[in-house]
């Protein structure tokens, strides 16, 4: 068996969605009060005054009918007319390591995948496949509970990284049906000892999986005792991942970054000085920061950097999207110093988990799983759950049963 047999994460979970497509930057912005200025701005607005700020497309017009998004009390009435108080804006995982706000109304947004915002809830994680980078340290694999992968338009900047699949871990609401490979639980319960649970093969999965040209691969655990450090490996990092609840990270070592210097609110493009462990961003000051977070890339990407450069600039003048605080929020400032002990904790994982890479070299893969009939997943586990058991409000406020 060798390493090249580890099975394809897209076979054993085999349910995916496209990244959500916004077509418009201005339902977008880090922080929700200036999407609740660019809505009230945009209402006010009439005639080919709303059209121009809306930035219609094919899909979009202030004329098109769409339903409501599931599980948001949104219009689904023409945009042209009265649009009432702006929804409240929810958190969406915009881009790798970076969370901001976006403004649900499926009027808004081109793509908005309706199947992921029916599982979304406090049970759901989803995975979201990263674009595969030969020879790159780079995670292949990120972890959310937040909706993922809002795209923009392509904007052509050297930051900018598009989301692969998106992998729910669960294919109903409340944690109902796993979207794992029919016969895989049973399979790893049988070669373990173990009763597994979906949330530690997906655990497992964060730990292990590597990049490939035709997805990420995940191999199988050998044993109970490499599952359970695999699966220890993972949780710490789906929780750092998903900033979960309870202690707050700290740097190795204890340590916690400070700004030195207030930032700037337009921020330059960020350097760092080693020697001082400084992050400098024109006159701003944050340090310590570890060489490991300034250098934490997805893909080919430093994710400081591109984190930065999505909030150097507000929009075009006259637009919705120049609509943006005139000083650089407090509240930044506290997701940034979190991001910085997040990468940083990461990048001092990564060495155990080569080290469990290297002890999988020949692990179990699609040949093993092809034997026992789990492999190749039946069409139907390709696909969405069809039927749910409550309305949903379609144009012009008509519900229709799913």
């Amino acid at each position: 068996m060798t390493d090249d047999d580890a099975p394809l994460l897209a076979d054993l979970l085999p349910w995916s969605v496209a990244a959500p497509r916004l077509g418009r930057a201005w339902p977008l912005a880090p922080d929700a009060a200036s999407l609740k200025a660019r809505w009230e701005a945009f209402g006010k607005a009439e005639g080919t005054e709303r059209e121009r700020l809306l930035g219609p497309t094919r899909s979009r017009t202030l004329h098109t009918a769409v339903a409501q998004l599931p599980g948001r009390r949104t219009g689904t009435g023409r945009l042209a007319g009265a649009l009432g108080p702006c929804p409240e804006p929810v958190r969406v995982l915009h881009a790798p390591f970076d969370e901001q706000w976006l403004i649900p109304d499926h009027r808004l947004i081109d793509a908005a995948r309706p199947e992921l915002w029916r599982v979304a809830d406090a049970r759901q994680i989803f995975l979201v496949e990263q674009a595969f980078t030969p020879g790159a340290e780079s995670p292949p694999l990120l972890a959310t509970s937040l909706l993922p992968g809002a795209v923009l338009p392509p904007d052509g900047q050297p930051h900018t990284v598009r989301p692969g699949r998106i992998r729910p871990l669960f294919r109903r609401p409340g944690g109902q049906e796993p979207n794992l490979a029919p016969g895989l639980s049973a399979f790893l319960d049988a070669r373990l000892g173990l009763s597994t649970t979906p949330e530690d093969l997906l655990a497992w999965i964060l730990a292990v999986a590597r990049g490939g040209p035709k997805g990420p691969l995940v191999p199988l655990p050998t044993g109970p005792e490499v599952w359970t450090r695999g699966v220890e490996l993972g949780r710490r990092l789906l929780w750092l991942m998903r900033r979960g609840p309870g202690e707050r990270p700290r740097m190795p070592g204890g340590r916690r970054p400070y700004v030195r210097a207030p930032l700037p609110a337009r921020p330059p493009a960020p350097e760092y000085d080693p020697e001082e462990e400084t992050l400098l961003v024109g006159t701003g000051r944050v340090s310590p920061v570890p060489a490991g977070a300034w250098e934490f890339r997805v893909g080919q990407v430093r994710v400081l950097e591109a984190w930065f450069a999505r909030r150097a600039t507000a929009g075009e003048p006259g637009s919705l999207a120049a609509l943006a605080p005139a000083a650089w929020p407090q509240s930044r400032t506290s997701e940034l110093l979190e991001l910085l002990t997040v990468l940083a904790l990461l990048a001092e994982l990564r060495p155990r988990q080569e080290e469990l890479a290297a002890e999988l070299a020949g692990a179990p893969g699609r040949a093993e799983l092809t034997a026992a009939g789990v492999l190749p997943p039946p069409p139907a586990a390709r696909r969405p759950a069809s039927v749910l058991d409550h309305q949903e409000e379609g144009p012009g406020g008509q519900f229709a049963l799913l």
